[in-house]
């Protein structure tokens, strides 16, 4: 029996939900993330992408701090903390990319692009600190789902420009999995887990989208 046979044979817990979102919704098959993949790609939409991700999740406390002090799910305390320690790594990692890749590129309707990043950034903020319980817990799923693609951005970007990638350390998905169908034991933490990836999903999207505007925009110019 494959996994998605096994899954339809029992009631779909938070975790599944979670998954079908990010197979539907996360930035995996964004088209430009694709396109940053490319060997083709311009390195001014690398350091822009890198740029970006700086502004929205390189700056401490972060989303997942954010979810850790809120603690609105206790039982979620110990893998929201490994989860912390570990992302600490990736904003380094950012941080470091950051200055590899120089100045912004320049690129028309800054300003604009400017305080939609930082917007996206306060909305991240905004939903890892909710009080509902299983909010802010599945954001943080969604984000580690979606760091999956994100990573191979920076890792691009790093070959790039000379950098090395470090380890990614963050919790794998068969125990993000476990703590995430765990978490949603009753049908409101179940909502409020989807609620919050649907929310992180979009968010993400949006930002994708910024950055594809912007490479469009320098196209243009």
């Amino acid at each position: 029996m494959n996994s998605d046979t096994a899954t339809s044979a029992r009631q779909a817990n938070a975790w599944d939900l979670v998954l079908r979102l990010a197979e539907t919704d996360g930035v995996a098959n964004h088209a430009h993330v694709r396109a940053l993949l490319d060997g083709r790609v311009e390195q001014r939409d690398l350091a822009d992408a890198v740029h970006g991700l700086c502004v929205v999740h390189g700056r401490h406390p972060g989303m997942i701090d954010a979810a850790l002090n809120r603690g609105a799910q206790r039982a979620a305390h110990d893998w929201l903390e490994a989860a912390s320690r570990a992302f600490a790594n990736e904003r380094a990692y950012l941080t470091r990319l950051t200055a590899a890749v120089g100045p912004l590129p320049s690129t028309p309707g800054q300003a604009v692009a400017e305080g939609a990043f930082a917007a996206q950034r306060h909305a991240l903020e905004m939903l890892a600190g909710s009080d509902r319980g299983g909010c802010a817990t599945g954001a943080v799923a969604a984000l580690m789902l979606d760091w999956h693609a994100t990573r191979r951005v920076l890792d691009r970007a790093a070959e790039r420009f000379g950098e090395t990638p470090p380890a990614e350390r963050l919790p794998d998905d068969a125990e993000t999995a476990m703590v995430i169908a765990g978490l949603g034991d009753t049908p409101a933490c179940e909502r409020a887990i989807v609620f919050g990836a649907q929310q992180l999903f979009a968010q993400h999207r949006g930002f994708w989208d910024l950055l594809d505007a912007r490479c469009s925009a320098r196209d243009r110019a």
